[in-house]
């Protein structure tokens, strides 16, 4: 197989024709409108608060491997800015990055991020609502594994990739609940494995419940 033999090639035939829940992706849909609508005026202000202090767009794409290895722009709002860039505006609606210099961060003191506000989104997660755009439009679940690059796949999750590519990539999961950013990526890709195997209406709704409140605690966020 050569290396240059992308993920979307690699699955097996019957994980391309694996299918989600219907009835939970109808009610996930909805239920992420009717957040965003509810959300908004507060959306709106972190919106125009990162732009203030950035002078960039509010909203980054970072490209990610969706369900069965295709393209998948996430959506976030922007929490890494320097000096230099608050200097030169570039104000549009959208900025897309695809970078896979992100693997080599997991430190709680981040030198990327620069702003106490966008430290503050990070750690209760507020920089994620965005994607629920990605739910409405069907990219991702409230709950799944965690959308990665191509490379964070390939370098940690590397055969088993496939199988954590069956879901879609959810907006919380199983290891955002048990440590979040303390984690190391063999801990995350067991846990991601974990939950593609033991996918439940059970664990679904306790991964949903816990995340609600490990998120009010800002736990292990950053």
């Amino acid at each position: 197989m050569s290396p240059d033999t992308t993920l979307s090639e690699r699955l097996p035939a019957s994980a391309k024709k694996f299918g989600v829940w219907p009835f939970i992706d109808v009610v996930e849909r909805a239920a992420s409108l009717l957040t965003l609508i509810l959300l908004a005026p507060f959306l709106a202000i972190v919106a125009i608060a990162i732009v203030a202090l950035s002078r960039r767009s509010a909203l980054v794409a970072h490209l990610r491997v969706g369900q069965f290895g295709t393209p998948l722009w996430t959506l976030k709002f922007r929490t890494m800015w320097t000096e230099r860039a608050s200097r030169s505006p570039k104000i549009g609606l959208i900025e897309y990055i695809v970078d896979e210099s992100g693997i080599d961060y997991k430190s709680g003191a981040d030198p990327r991020v620069t702003s106490a506000f966008a430290a503050f989104c990070r750690r209760f997660s507020i920089d994620e609502l965005p994607q629920l755009v990605n739910v409405f439009r069907g990219e991702m679940s409230l709950v799944g594994p965690r959308p990665l690059t191509e490379g964070e796949l390939k370098k940690f999750y590397g055969p088993e990739a496939s199988f954590v590519l069956q879901e879609k990539p959810g907006v919380t999961g199983l290891w955002q609940v048990q440590g979040r950013s303390r984690l190391t990526y063999e801990e995350r890709r067991k846990m991601d494995l974990f939950l593609v195997n033991n996918r439940s209406l059970k664990l679904y709704f306790t991964i949903l419940l816990r995340t609600m409140l490990v998120v009010l605690k800002a736990e292990d966020g950053w």
